[in-house]
């Protein structure tokens, strides 16, 4: 009995790895989402505090004009609000994040099915072992 009950024990422990591995993969696809937000969708800036009219900006990836890189000397506003550092600095938290998510995810599920199996041929092996009638 105290096999069956180390099983179940792993089978948990198995269960709470694949979690916190989903939960990781959830985390590092709203990182990804953010990146994205700040990558691609347009935006507006106050030139002033609490300006009535904030200037529209292009998005920082798909700019046609040089308006993401000119910077503040040349009279343009969208340049500090939204900086390729911050993004590139969410992107790379979530290689690691995610990198740790997968890894947790798929050692969970791998030992989880592996328990399956163990139990599968333990079962097996009991009606084989069987004398016949």
């Amino acid at each position: 009995m105290r096999s069956h009950d180390y099983d179940l024990d792993f089978r948990d422990r198995a269960r709470r790895e694949r979690a916190w591995g989903i939960g990781l993969l959830s985390l590092a696809g709203l990182l990804w989402t953010w990146c994205a937000v700040l990558l691609l969708i347009p935006y507006e800036v106050d030139e002033e505090p609490d300006d009535r009219y904030p200037r529209e900006c292009e998005s920082r990836l798909f700019t046609e004009r040089g308006t993401a890189n000119d910077g503040v000397v040349n009279g343009a506003w969208c340049e500090n609000e939204r900086d390729w550092p911050e993004a590139l600095a969410v992107l790379g938290l979530s290689v690691p994040v995610s990198v740790a998510g997968a890894m947790l995810f798929t050692s969970g599920s791998v030992s989880g099915r592996m328990s399956a199996h163990a139990e599968a041929m333990r079962v097996l092996d009991e009606l084989a072992d069987r004398p016949s009638k």
